[in-house]
C-alpha cells in the first residue's frame, strides 16, 4: 500500500504519496516551476536545470524533476538564490539559440520564450559572435529539423529511441560540439524516420515542427479549380485548442463552417471513409479467422506503423490489413466516385486533407495513392490558416459536412483514439460472425492510455483473443511475439502515437498529456454515444456507395480502390 506523507512547499501543507516526483506534485497544486527538459512520458533527465528547488537541511539546489518526495520535506520554489540560478541557466541555454523568434515556428507558443520573458532575460549575456550554425533540414515529407533552435534537452530522442525504438535521431558529437541529428551524417530522409512526429510533440522549442504546406493550399483555393477538404476523426476533439477552448470540446460543426469561409468547395469527413475501412477490414478479418490464416490481422490505418513495419518487420506483414487508411480510402473515393457522380474531370480536383498526423504527409506521396491527395495540413496547419484568414473560430455556427461523403457512424467517430479502430471493427465483425444485430457495442475493455491492451470475447461459440497497443515501442514487442511464434492474438491495433491520432504529431502541442489525451478521447466517445447508427457496417451513405460504384465489400473493385500493398524499406 503506498504511503501518504507531508510536505510543505512556499509554506503550504501538501499531500502526496512516498516517492512521488516532486516536480509533478507540486505542478498538481499549483506550484509551477520552470522546467524544459522534463517530460512526463520519459525518465527525468534533470538536464535544463530551470526546476532547482532548494530543500531545508540540503547544501545545494537540487533538480525537482529528479528528486522524490519524503515525509516532512520542506521545499522553497522561488528564492533569490534559485531566480539567480535559473536566470543563469537561461542565459547560457540561451548563448547559442537562434532568437529571431517572429520567424520561428514557435512564436508566441513556445516555453522557452515564455520563460526567458518572465525569468528577466532581456539581453544575450553569453555567446556573442560566435553562435554554430546550422543547415536547416527540408529533407523529410514530414519533419523540418532546425538545429538553430535546438537547446539539447533530449526529449526529442529520447522519445524516439525509448519510446518509439525507431532510433532515427540522436546526440552527435561531444561536449561542446554536441548537435542532435541522425546518425552516419544521413538527413531525415535517410534515416529511419517514420514521421510519427512524437518528437515534434516532444520538442519544447521550434528545432522539430511538421513540414508546412499552407502556401500550396491557399494558391490552390485561389485555383480556380474544385478544392476539397477531408477531415479526420480526431481533429475535431483538438482543434479547439488552438482557439482556447477547453481540451475536450467537440468543434466539429465550426470545423466544417471555418473550412467553408477558407474557400474549399466541398468539405467532406473522413469518417465516412474510417467506416468504409471497418467494413473491409471487419469482412477481412472474419474470412482470415474462418480459415485460421494469417492470423492475428493487424490493423493499418496509421502510416507511421506502416513505415516502421515494412522496415523492421517486413517478414511479418502477411499479418496486416490490406486495408488503406481511412484518408487514403477517402482520397480514392474522391478522384473516381466523386468525380464521376459529378461529372468533374479528376485533375480538376484538388484534394487537401486535414490529419492530426505528420506521417499522412508522407503517406501520401507513397506511388501507390499517386494522384488522389494532394495536400496535408495538421490540425495546427488548420489553426494557423484559419488565423491567417482573420475568421474568428469561437463565433462561427455549427455547419454540416457534405453529401454524398459526409455522413458516418459513432464507429467512424472513435478512430481517433487508441483502441477505436479495434472497437468499431469488433462491432462490424461480430455482428458478421453471429449473424446477429448485437446491441451491445461499447468494449470499454480496450479504452484508455494503457500502451498495451487485451481482451478476449466469445463470439459464435468461438473465442477471440484481441490487443490494442500504441506507440512503437510497444508494436516491436508485439512484432517480436509475431516473429517467434508466440502471440495469443486474433486480431490487433497498432497505433503509432500515444493514446492514437488525438496525440499525433500534429496536434497542438500540450504539457499535461495525461490529463489533456482522456478529454480528447471522451469527445470522441462522445461524438459516438451522439449518433443514432454506431456500426460501419449500418451506414446508409456507405452502403449506396458499394451498390452504386464499388460492389461487394472485399471483391475485385474494393481491393482496387481501398485496399494495398506494402514494400520493403532498407532505410527509407
Amino acid at each position: 500500500m503506498t504511503k501518504k506523507v507531508t510536505i510543505t512547499v512556499d509554506g503550504q501543507k501538501i499531500k502526496a504519496n512516498e516517492g512521488d516526483n516532486l516536480l509533478v506534485v507540486c505542478k498538481k497544486n499549483n506550484i509551477n516551476i520552470p522546467h524544459l527538459c522534463y517530460y512526463e512520458r520519459l525518465l527525468p533527465q534533470g538536464r535544463c536545470r530551470l526546476c532547482v528547488v532548494e530543500i531545508e537541511g540540503g547544501r545545494k539546489p537540487v533538480t525537482s524533476c529528479t528528486t522524490t518526495v519524503t515525509d516532512g520535506m520542506v521545499v522553497k520554489t522561488h528564492s533569490k538564490t534559485l531566480l539567480e540560478s535559473r536566470k543563469l541557466s537561461m542565459e547560457l541555454i540561451l548563448a547559442n539559440h537562434d532568437r529571431n523568434c517572429t520567424s520561428c515556428v514557435n512564436n508566441l507558443h513556445c516555453k522557452l520564450q515564455n520563460y526567458a520573458d518572465s525569468l528577466g532575460v532581456e539581453e544575450q549575456v553569453f555567446g556573442g559572435g560566435h553562435r554554430k550554425e546550422f543547415d536547416l533540414d527540408f529533407s523529410s515529407h514530414s519533419i523540418v529539423r532546425d538545429n538553430n533552435k535546438c537547446i539539447l534537452c533530449g526529449r526529442c530522442y529520447n522519445v524516439c529511441n525509448d519510446l518509439q525504438t525507431v532510433y532515427a535521431i540522436g546526440l552527435q558529437g561531444r561536449g561542446h560540439g554536441s548537435y542532435v541529428a541522425p546518425p552516419l551524417k544521413q538527413n531525415m530522409m535517410e534515416s529511419n524516420c517514420v514521421n510519427c512526429g512524437q518528437c515534434v510533440i516532444a520538442c519544447p522549442t521550434g528545432a522539430l515542427y511538421e513540414k508546412r504546406e499552407l502556401q500550396p493550399v491557399i494558391d490552390a483555393l485561389n485555383s480556380g479549380k474544385h478544392v476539397i477538404a477531408q477531415t479526420a476523426p480526431s481533429i475535431r476533439a483538438a482543434l479547439g485548442e488552438s482557439f482556447g477552448m477547453k481540451p475536450g470540446t467537440p468543434v466539429t460543426g465550426k470545423m466544417v463552417a471555418a473550412l467553408r469561409r477558407l474557400g474549399f468547395t466541398k468539405v467532406f469527413d473522413t469518417d465516412l471513409a474510417a467506416d468504409m475501412t471497418i467494413i473491409e477490414e471487419a469482412t477481412e478479418f472474419v474470412k482470415r479467422f474462418k480459415a485460421k490464416k494469417n492470423l492475428p490481422m493487424i490493423t493499418t490505418c496509421c502510416p507511421a506503423w506502416v513505415k516502421f513495419g515494412e522496415q523492421f518487420f517486413f517478414e511479418q506483414l502477411n499479418h496486416m490489413s490490406s486495408c488503406r487508411s481511412p484518408q487514403a480510402m477517402m482520397a480514392s473515393l474522391i478522384k473516381t466516385y466523386y468525380a464521376k457522380k459529378n461529372k468533374i474531370n479528376p485533375k480538376d480536383i484538388i484534394v487537401v486533407d486535414i490529419m492530426p498526423c505528420t506521417a499522412k504527409k508522407f503517406e501520401i506521396r507513397r506511388p501507390e495513392f499517386a494522384g488522389e491527395a494532394d495536400y496535408v495540413l495538421t490540425t495546427v496547419e488548420l489553426a494557423k490558416l484559419i488565423k491567417l484568414f482573420n475568421i474568428d473560430f469561437l463565433d462561427l455556427p455549427d455547419e454540416e459536412f457534405d453529401n454524398p461523403l459526409g455522413k458516418s457512424t459513432g464507429a467512424g467517430d472513435i478512430f481517433g483514439r487508441s483502441g477505436g479502430v479495434m472497437e468499431a471493427a469488433l462491432r462490424s465483425a461480430a455482428d458478421m460472425l453471429t449473424g446477429k444485430n448485437l446491441q451491445h457495442v461499447d468494449y470499454h475493455a480496450i479504452r484508455g492510455l494503457e500502451t498495451c491492451k487485451e481482451a478476449e470475447l466469445e463470439l459464435a461459440g468461438e473465442k477471440i483473443k484481441i490487443a490494442v497497443v500504441h506507440t512503437l515501442g510497444e508494436a516491436r514487442k508485439i512484432m517480436e511475439d509475431i516473429r517467434a511464434g508466440e502471440s495469443p492474438y486474433h486480431f490487433i491495433e497498432i497505433m503509432a502515437c500515444y493514446g492514437g491520432c488525438i496525440g499525433g504529431g500534429g496536434q497542438p502541442r500540450v504539457d499535461d498529456i495525461d490529463e489533456v489525451l482522456p478529454k480528447r478521447a471522451a469527445a470522441l466517445n462522445k461524438e459516438d454515444k451522439s449518433k443514432k447508427i454506431r456500426k460501419s457496417h449500418k451506414n446508409p451513405y456507405a452502403l449506396k456507395i458499394y451498390k452504386d460504384f464499388i460492389g461487394e465489400p472485399g471483391g475485385k473493385n474494393a481491393h482496387k480502390l481501398l485496399h494495398t500493398k506494402y514494400t520493403k524499406r532498407e532505410h527509407l
